[in-house]
């Protein structure tokens, strides 16, 4: 269904905050310990927008960071938003997660992010993680009865260990693995010297994903299609997104590889951000970006330079409290 039908967005990728205790290589997002984004939502704006999800019938919302558990308010906002109907995606990199306070909740899935199948390829990726506390928080999920998903980053440091991680993954009971190729994005674009990895690795990659798909047919998921960056922004060109990305300010982005913010939490009302989104897919602007995406991948690296499509008009509306 296109998007200007929907009353609503089929889900919600909400990033409570930039702050993180790691300060992975990779980062799409620029997090990193002691880097919350100035001006994150406030516990009462947080709390309220649940509100707003929950009276627009959003089905799913996706909770993430940086590391969305180091948020005070996050137990609320998960249990509002679950007491409400809303199922639950929670990312998070495994390093001090409880899975047992989510018990009651209503969770689709919990996704831990497995970079590496070594401590010693998954500590030079994810600075200052430790992959013990990530397989522990693995285990955890499944014994407190989660779905677990996995993620996996692709780098020149670590695509020699993805079988080694895939199988780690169905060992744990994981019953999805996303990747796909390195995104040039946040902390990731400023190192990508040093992170893209090979077209020889890559192709390599992809012929253990192939094979890995078909071993594990009926046991694990593995989600790495579209696999570049190129041919999801070709695909969103034709099928824009029905889900609304919300970062930790308010802002809401047209989509995370684009630069362009398109409405402002702490402004508007969730509906109003909607319908703001659904006017920003039809800017001549956004289908240049797109075309120039594709066309220019390393034009990614400028996403966090974020610019408001409509940004006089953002500013003449009063605060949303």
């Amino acid at each position: 269904m296109r998007i200007h039908a929907l009353a609503a967005p089929t889900m919600v990728t909400w990033q409570l905050t930039r702050d993180c205790d790691l300060a992975c290589l990779h980062c799409c997002t620029d997090s990193a310990p002691g880097k919350a984004l100035a001006g994150e939502l406030s516990r009462g704006r947080a709390l309220s927008l649940c509100a707003e999800i929950v009276a627009a019938n959003v089905p799913y919302a996706m909770i993430a960071g940086g590391e969305p558990t180091l948020v005070p308010h996050f137990a609320e906002v998960c249990r509002t938003l679950s007491d409400g109907g809303v199922l639950l995606k929670i990312e998070t990199n495994g390093q001090n997660f409880d899975a047992n306070f989510l018990k009651g909740l209503g969770v689709r899935s919990v996704q831990i992010s497995l970079d590496g199948a070594s401590q010693a390829v998954y500590g030079r990726q994810r600075i200052n993680g430790i992959l013990e506390k990530a397989v522990t928080a693995c285990r955890a999920t499944i014994a407190a009865g989660f779905p677990l998903e996995i993620t996996f980053a692709p780098t020149r440091l670590n695509i020699f260990e993805a079988e080694a991680v895939i199988d780690l993954a169905a060992s744990l009971g994981a019953f999805r693995f996303n990747t796909g190729q390195l995104m040039r994005l946040g902390t990731a674009a400023r190192l990508w010297d040093r992170l893209e990895p090979s077209k020889s690795e890559y192709a390599a990659f992809l012929r253990v994903l192939e094979r890995k798909e078909r071993e594990l047919a009926g046991r694990m998921e593995l989600c790495y299609k579209p696999f570049s960056l190129e041919e999801e922004m070709a695909h969103r060109a034709l099928h824009p997104s029905g889900a609304l990305l919300v970062l930790p300010d308010g802002r809401v982005k047209v989509a995370a590889p684009l630069p362009f913010t398109c409405a402002d939490l702490k402004t508007q009302t969730f509906l109003e951000a909607w319908e703001s989104y659904k006017t920003a897919w039809a800017d001549a602007r956004v289908r240049a970006a797109l075309e120039a995406l594709a066309a220019e991948p390393e034009g990614a690296a400028r996403a966090n330079q974020w610019v408001a499509l409509n940004q006089e008009a953002l500013n003449a509306m009063p605060a949303v409290v």
